[in-house]
């Protein structure tokens, strides 16, 4: 879990916590503020701590290295060789990142990047990188090549815009199609929240959303951008061609490491070999906000884990003036009563949207936390602060708000008589606060990587998560285990609507891609009609369509250290305490549902959970049947098909769907005998199916297993959720694939209708279903 520290470094704070004598222990648990933890922390750090974080630090290579640009560089000529134009491009883009600034290794990358971009018809960013390698000293013997792509690039830009004067194109055809024009020009909310909400306080709630007047499905809620975020390294696994299936590239190599956006041709940070851009403006934004003090320490930066990393960034960020502002007390604070809700800021501010402010009074739940989590965290802080001392003093951005001296210095003149040790001192505890802070306020952003194959007509992804951010609007909405809401992002410089799907785990939401020149954005909307007076909820990951009601609590008491309350919890808990049957129907519990689908191998009636002479298990609900299955053999029954469908799945990732074909014919024979065709696994059984057959060709056959995934999925997640949307963009692929015009045109309506309701009029798959609708109706 890169969310937290290495393990080595876990086990090397557990042993100090373990070695402290019982008082030192006592006095550690017994304080109650921020600061004297992150005081009393600086007492117990040591030079072995730091001598120890170093060491397991230069595991991470992150200084320029002539050698590895090198290596880097020769694999790319593999690929490249192979025409593997977007694995080449990528090594390329290792090497560029490797390579010391104006090397000649350093040129050598850029030429050769270039090569492969221009193959992959990326004309101006081709030429971009011709100018970098001729800036940074290609051979002169050699320049002919470059000039030679110069002009062929030049030609090909200059047939893409003579077609363009020739066909006015998107402007023309946006006058012919109001509708699309409309779709094009709507946008997000420019920031904050709609008018039809506001924000309330109660004791028992904290800081909330509640709608004061009624909310329409679809409608945007709020619109918010991340005070700031930190990409999640090696989380997205990319293949290249069949000639390059083993080439795997992590998110890290293929996202801005500022605004997310996913880049071919990554600008390289001119200190480290880690840190990359999607471009020359993220590059400067980022070294002015944070990047010029954690540049040179990155190799301990990601030995400490992502919240910490965040924690720094965040207060970097704000810079001392801020962090000084939010430090100051607030009249009577000490008077008013505290809300024992979690993930709220602090009700004594007023919201202040995206100011520091707004983060900085989040709940850090400092006593809440066990005393062993508080040692990691205030450590961890407590070595950061000593090893940011050894680098010397803060970059200027951290003084950019303090004004200059009475006798008229300049910041720096003035700084560099200074002692700075009080502001770095500041700067550590503010960022010990913002750790603990982010492990109940922190949002996860994940994007749908695609599992199919290059080729693929067929949409085939999986949910994956690629950055931490803290949101502070966002902060404002309280969880719910069946929310009325969707959470969903874009990221990006540049507006393009045909990137990737972004979305939030914590709502299990997908989004749209929307790339706005203000980089990554959250926007919540209504997923169903919200009355005047309903709180507006969000989920923060345990959701009731996947979960059972008692690990769901479990869950959240853990992480979030609240007992929910929403309508899944209550209704579960009331129907036990009834002691009603409602765990037969759909109870919107996730461990009801499981247990509703299993299929009596004797009658085919349904099995119930229960525990009689014969011990536990499930019984047939017909009493005339009265056939008794012990729960370890459903258990083992169960683990089998799940097995199956994983080596089906495997089968295909390895372009082997004739023998996933066959695994999964057998299976489903067998998995019909105990499962209901609305049980989850018999879903995921027959999209497996489905994907086989549309692989090979079979778009019929797999149409109608994709229509009987869609019965699973409607059943488990609701007929308005996005899960049953993207299974129907699927099908709607398969129909139109397989010429199916009735089929086809009879699914687009639905696939439209949950496409709108959760990502909004933007989305590339609305554009994807106009096109396929406007050929059928053609």
């Amino acid at each position: 879990m890169m969310d937290l520290p290495c393990m080595q470094w876990q086990d090397h704070v557990a042993q100090k916590w373990t070695g402290l004598d019982p008082e030192r222990k006592e006095h550690f648990i017994s304080q109650t503020e921020i600061d004297d933890v992150f005081k009393y922390a600086l007492t117990l750090t040591t030079q072995d701590d730091l001598d120890f974080m170093q060491s397991i630090s230069a595991g991470n290579p992150v200084l320029k290295d002539t050698e590895q640009a090198a290596k880097w560089r020769e694999k790319g000529n593999s690929s490249f060789k192979t025409r593997d134009y977007t694995a080449a491009a990528l090594h390329y883009s290792q090497g560029i990142c490797f390579a010391p600034q104006s090397s000649e290794q350093l040129s050598l990358c850029y030429a050769n990047r270039s090569a492969a971009l221009y193959h992959l018809q990326h004309y101006q960013e081709s030429l971009e990188d011709i100018d970098r390698a001729v800036k940074n000293g290609y051979p002169a013997h050699l320049s002919h090549k470059l000039e030679e792509r110069r002009t062929q690039c030049l030609k090909h830009l200059s047939v893409v815009e003579k077609a363009k004067e020739d066909h006015p194109g998107a402007a023309a055809e946006n006058h012919k199609n109001p509708d699309r024009l409309k779709k094009a020009s709507a946008g997000l909310l420019k920031s904050g929240i709609i008018p039809q909400a506001a924000v309330h306080f109660s004791e028992e709630k904290g800081r909330h959303l509640v709608a004061v007047e009624r909310i329409a499905a679809g409608e945007e809620l709020l619109n918010d951008r991340p005070y700031s975020c930190v990409l999640i390294p090696g989380m997205e696994a990319v293949k290249g061609t069949d000639t390059q299936r083993g080439v795997l590239f992590g998110t890290e190599h293929r996202r801005c490491h500022r605004c997310l956006n996913e880049t071919s041709c990554p600008v390289p940070c001119e200190g480290c070999s880690y840190s990359r851009y999607c471009s020359t403006s993220c590059q400067r934004n980022a070294w002015d906000e944070h990047h010029r003090w954690e540049c040179p320490l990155g190799a301990e930066l990601m030995v400490t884990g992502v919240m910490s990393q965040l924690a720094l960034r965040v207060t970097l960020k704000a810079g001392l003036k801020n962090v000084q502002i939010a430090r100051e007390p607030i009249r009577d604070q000490h008077k008013k009563p505290k809300p024992s809700c979690v993930n709220q800021p602090n009700p004594f501010f007023s919201h202040h949207g995206d100011s520091y402010l707004s983060v900085f009074h989040l709940l850090h739940h400092l006593n809440r936390h066990s005393p062993g989590v508080r040692f990691l965290c205030a450590v961890t802080a407590a070595t950061l602060h000593q090893r940011l001392r050894e680098a010397g003093p803060p970059p200027a951005s951290w003084h950019l708000s303090r004004p200059s001296g009475a006798n008229g210095k300049s910041q720096d003149e003035e700084r560099e008589g200074d002692d700075w040790s009080s502001e770095l001192w500041l700067l550590g505890s503010a960022v010990l606060r913002h750790t603990l802070q982010l492990r109940c306020n922190a949002q996860a952003v994940c994007t749908m990587q695609d599992t199919g194959s290059a080729n693929s007509l067929v949409q085939s992804s999986r949910e994956i998560r690629i950055a931490t951010a803290i949101f502070p609007t966002l902060s404002l909405l309280n969880h719910s285990c069946c929310p009325n809401t969707s959470l969903v992002f874009s990221t990006g410089t540049s507006t393009d609507p045909s990137g990737p799907d972004l979305s939030a785990d914590l709502s299990g939401g997908v989004a749209e891609h929307r790339s706005t020149s203000n980089g990554i954005a959250a926007t919540v909307r209504a997923a169903k009609v919200i009355n005047a007076g309903q709180e507006i909820l969000h989920c923060y990951g345990p959701h009731s369509s996947r979960m059972g009601t008692k690990e769901r609590q479990r869950l959240l008491q853990e992480q979030y250290y609240f007992s929910c309350r929403c309508e899944a919890c209550t209704l579960q808990q009331g129907k036990e305490e009834e002691g009603t049957e409602g765990r037969q129907q759909r109870s919107g519990d996730g461990e009801s549902l499981q247990q509703s689908r299993l299929l009596c191998g004797k009658c085919k009636g349904s099995l119930k959970k229960s525990e009689d002479d014969k011990g536990k298990g499930f019984m047939c609900s017909q009493s005339s049947c009265g056939h008794h299955v012990s729960s370890s053999e459903v258990s083992r029954r169960l683990q089998e098909i799940q097995v199956d469908q994983e080596r089906a799945v495997d089968l295909m990732e390895r372009d082997r769907p004739d023998e996933a074909l066959k695994l999964l014919k057998k299976t489903l024979s067998q998995s019909g005998l105990i499962l209901a065709e609305t049980h989850p696994l018999q879903g995921q059984l027959e999209d497996a199916a489905a994907r086989a057959y549309a692989t090979m060709g079979d778009w019929n056959k797999a149409a109608s297993h994709l229509e009987r995934s869609t019965v699973a999925i409607s059943s488990q997640y609701g007929e308005d959720s996005i899960e049953l949307g993207r299974q129907l963009f699927k099908l709607a692929q398969l129909h139109f694939n397989g010429g199916a015009r009735g089929p086809a045109l009879a699914v687009f309506p639905k696939v439209r209708r949950l496409l709108c309701l959760h990502f909004g009029p933007h989305c590339h798959e609305l554009q994807e279903l106009e096109d396929m609708e406007g050929c059928l109706r053609g």
